[in-house]
């Protein structure tokens, strides 16, 4: 029988070796070896923590340790992660059993010569008051990183790109888990209704200030399994995305194109500002994400809404013209790094393909933009190569549109950065219309 600290120990070995989603690995970890609801409490928090502290870990682990960390195996090193994660961010775990628990757990994952090893490097860090060392170099990237636990040259893209306050302001926000925030499907009840039915599961749904028809969640599980999501009463969605579909602003009996739609919360959210009346048409790359988005929307009621999948980077001549036209393509995904932190310990390289996707797409989707409609371009990436970057290309090269300004809660302008705000996943907007 398997224990929370194994089970999590295992699935951060198996990020290491496979890079997988973190989500995912995490969740087929835990249907493998159920475990109770505080249990699987506590392996949510160690192990998503844990991934996202892996460079402030590292440095205290480096600081008293006899063994270089790449000499480490996998096994001890994501223990030791874990008992110093445990030991510097979890107060309700005292520290003689996180020391304890450690040494126990190498032996578990038959590293049995490691024990003494694991014992002394903890106490060591112990006995020095757990400290976390500072950077040697002392430069203001790599004191946030070590601080944030962020990589060096992704803070400085973001010195260079927000400036140092606003920097900061978004790596401590990029800590945490998110708030559970859902949309209500305002085309089959209201927002009191759905937070009067949630209410009786002992669910809190508090309505969003900011953004209308937005609820937060607390006190719930797996949103999927409510009766409430499987009526089609809701869809989870990040606040952030939800102003994107609202700054769009479409209408009933409008035709609107989004143009990568899946898995369809956008999608959804813009169904129903045009209470169903009209029609959109949402494309995406891959067959099988357009039938679950199309299964969904019959769930949700939402016949307005038609599913095409398609390569939106090449013309589609049977698409016709829309009144709207969503452009949220894909990219880095670092606005998302707190839902999942795997993503900023990605190699810079790794971003450098996006812009000129992501232009293709923007640029092949414009064409079906009808004269005074509408072009919505959005990310939600923190990347200013993938956002104004490829916003003001096309601005540049396309004179037959202008930009337009966004809706005032957005601020000034026609394009908009969200990066600490409103506790709402990283986002970038760009709106356009056409003359």
């Amino acid at each position: 029988m398997k224990d929370a600290r194994q089970i999590v120990v295992e699935a951060l070995c198996k990020m290491e070796r496979e890079r997988g989603w973190s989500n995912l690995v995490f969740d087929s970890q835990l249907r493998k070896y159920p475990l109770g609801t505080r249990d699987s409490a506590f392996a949510g928090a160690l192990f998503y923590g844990v991934l996202e502290r892996m460079i402030t870990l590292d440095v205290c682990i480096a600081a008293h340790s006899s063994v270089r960390l790449r000499k480490l195996s996998l096994p001890v090193h994501m223990t030791l992660r874990c008992g110093v994660y445990q030991l510097l961010y979890m107060d309700g775990v005292p520290d003689s059993a996180a020391v304890s628990e450690s040494v126990e757990l190498v032996r578990k994952l038959h590293q049995p010569k490691s024990a003494k090893f694991v014992n002394a490097v903890l106490r060591s860090f112990l006995r020095a008051g757990k400290a976390i060392p500072a950077a040697k170099s002392g430069t203001p990237e790599d004191s946030l990183s070590i601080e944030y636990s962020c990589p060096a040259p992704l803070v400085r893209m973001w010195l260079d790109g927000y400036g140092e306050e606003k920097t900061r302001a978004l790596l401590a926000q990029s800590m945490g888990r998110p708030p559970m925030t859902v949309r209500v499907n305002t085309c089959k009840t209201t927002p009191a209704t759905l937070a009067g039915l949630l209410m009786k599961r002992d669910i809190e749904a508090s309505p969003d200030e900011l953004v209308p028809d937005c609820l937060i969640l607390s006190g719930t599980g797996a949103v999927q399994q409510l009766p409430e999501f499987r009526r089609g009463l809701l869809h989870v969605q990040d606040k952030s995305s939800q102003l994107c579909a609202l700054a769009l602003a479409p209408r009933p009996g409008m035709r609107v194109l989004d143009a990568c739609a899946a898995p369809g919360g956008k999608a959804f959210t813009l169904a129903q500002l045009m209470e169903n009346e009209g029609e959109l048409v949402a494309v995406d790359l891959h067959e099988h994400r357009v039938r679950q988005m199309q299964e969904r929307a019959n769930e949700m009621g939402l016949s307005v809404i038609r599913t095409v999948a398609g390569d939106m980077s090449r013309p589609e001549p049977n698409l016709g013209a829309f009144h709207r036209v969503l452009c949220d393509v894909p990219c880095s995904g670092l606005g998302v790094i707190r839902r999942k932190p795997e993503i900023k310990y990605k190699k810079m390289e790794e971003f450098a393909q996006f812009p000129e996707m992501q232009y293709k797409i923007l640029e092949n989707s414009a064409q079906y933009c009808m004269v005074d409609g509408l072009l919505m371009y959005s990310t939600c990436t923190l990347n200013p190569a993938e956002n104004i970057g490829v916003a003001q290309r096309f601005l540049n090269n396309h004179p037959e549109f202008l930009p337009y300004p966004l809706p005032t809660v957005l601020g000034a302008g026609w394009h908009r950065t969200l990066l600490d705000e409103w506790d709402a996943d990283g986002f970038f907007m760009a709106c356009f219309q056409r003359k």
